[in-house]
């Protein structure tokens, strides 16, 4: 599903911010597909390295914080970008450098808040707080996922309704709009909820038996979403046009390797 026109040199640009995973089942490879893919030009910088395949991840480092800054600033005073997506951060320092580098933009930006992989143990983001702060300033939409949602607000795992409740504590606190991902709670159908303030838009979607495990789907809606806001969509209609997006690839995904399958 792609309601524009193919990519050409009118097409926004879209910047990434986000980790390499060679398997290019997330992070920025995935990012760039999915911006390409609904008709918008990606721009980017690596956040971080990872040693991973379609069976887990082993290893990460993050990328230099001064240098990640550095390349962004510079981008950033040539091509003007249309929306923002950050992912993988790495480390709060990263999270600073991307932070005053989004001062020379007020395109919407939209924080797919990746703490740790789902097939690994390691962490890749410490000191969470402090990187919320630093972004706090330049965020449109937050989009966690269940573990993620419940760590950030320091409240204990719960089902959907507790998940709202965080969700709104989260919204207040960071001062922008929270994007609840419902693939892992249980339900006949993959509910999402938008908060914005003191509004809540339920987002509906068929639930794909065993979408839950494929490898990227974060990466790929926060990613869709921000192309989406690139062209000029509100943010509700937005998060329905990349629910849609993800669901189809969900539906279909691909298999690169021995282990899980990826989103795209």
């Amino acid at each position: 599903m792609t309601p524009y026109r193919d990519a050409d040199a009118r097409a926004p640009h879209v910047l990434a911010c986000s980790g390499l995973d060679p398997s290019g089942g997330a992070g920025l490879i995935a990012d760039v597909r999915v911006i390409a893919k609904l008709s918008a030009r990606p721009v980017g910088v690596v956040t971080a390295l990872t040693v991973q395949n379609t069976t887990g991840v082993v290893d990460a480092k993050r990328c230099d914080p001064d240098l990640v800054g550095h390349q962004l600033v510079f981008l950033m005073t040539d091509i003007e970008v249309r929306a923002v997506k950050i992912g993988m951060l790495g480390s709060a320092e990263t999270a600073r450098a991307i932070a005053n580098a989004l001062h020379l933009t007020h395109a919407p930006v939209v924080w797919d808040p990746i703490l740790a992989p789902t097939r690994g143990t390691m962490r890749f983001l410490d000191r969470a707080p402090d990187a919320l702060a630093a972004l706090k300033p330049h965020l449109t939409l937050v989009t966690p996922n269940k573990q993620e949602l419940f760590e950030l607000t320091g409240l204990p795992t719960g089902d959907l309704a507790m998940a709202e409740a965080a969700a709104r504590r989260l919204a207040l606190e960071l001062d922008c709009a929270v994007l609840i991902k419902g693939g892992h709670f249980t339900d006949a159908d993959a509910i999402d909820l938008l908060v914005r303030g003191s509004e809540i838009e339920q987002l509906r979607g068929p639930r794909v038996r065993g979408g839950e495990d494929v490898h990227g789907t974060g990466c790929a809606l926060s990613a869709a979403i921000a192309t989406h806001l690139a062209h000029g969509r509100d943010l509700l209609e937005a998060c329905h046009l990349a629910k849609q997006y993800v669901g189809e690839l969900i539906d279909n995904p691909a298999r690169p390797g021995r282990g899980a399958a990826a989103v795209i």
